[in-house]
């Protein structure tokens, strides 16, 4: 088996652009949540005060998935900087991704086209040198079965691509697994088969 899953940023990169004497230094991230997107925005807001513009956008999901998205103008014309940068993020391929674009005006306007190519073109920087993991959705699963059928169980972990977060052996053997949502359904029925039913799955 194999889990799809989906790419996510493995950890923040920064990439720098200067376009009509005009700065832009772009930081992306990962953003599990709106949460941890609101942090991180804040963060380089914070190292960055002194900035003309600290414009914004995120994904927190799937790629492509526009149920948590974010994104803001931060003072420059409406449409020109969140916008685009939402829109390469969408089209990324990538997930759970914040991206913000801090500028420092270089005294040449740049126009609201000259304005969008640059807060698109700065995150499609970013994400060419963004180092990049892969995510895959888990459920936790609780499973106790007999001593007899430990062999049987760990085969079928291995299998189903489980990850084993704790064993205790007691009368029984009791496992915390994480296990892709997709093969969780597929797991139960054949841990119900090698034990002949006596195995027990619980959600956690």
């Amino acid at each position: 088996m194999s889990a799809a899953g989906y790419d996510v940023p493995a950890t923040r990169v920064r990439v720098e652009d200067v376009i009509e004497r005009s700065r832009f230094v772009t930081t992306i991230g990962p953003a599990a949540d709106a949460a941890a997107a609101r942090a991180f925005i804040d963060e380089v807001r914070a190292e960055f005060p002194e900035a003309t513009h600290n414009c914004w956008a995120y994904v927190a999901g799937p790629p492509g998935s526009t149920a948590v998205i974010g994104m803001s103008d931060a003072g420059e014309p409406h449409g020109t900087a969140g916008r685009p940068m939402l829109d390469v993020l969408l089209h990324s391929g990538v997930g759970d991704v914040v991206a913000v674009v801090t500028r420092w005006f270089g005294g040449t306007k740049l126009g609201k086209g000259g304005l969008v190519r640059a807060y698109g073109g700065a995150v499609q920087h970013g994400l060419a040198e963004l180092p990049r993991a892969r995510r895959i959705a888990r459920v936790e699963l609780r499973i106790t079965a007999g001593y007899a059928d430990v062999a049987a169980l760990r085969r079928l972990l291995v299998e189903h691509e489980a990850e084993i977060l704790a064993e205790v052996f007691m009368e029984e053997v009791d496992w915390r697994v994480a296990v892709p949502v997709q093969y969780a359904a597929a797991l139960r029925d054949a841990i119900a088969g090698v034990t002949a039913g006596k195995g027990r799955v619980e959600s956690e």
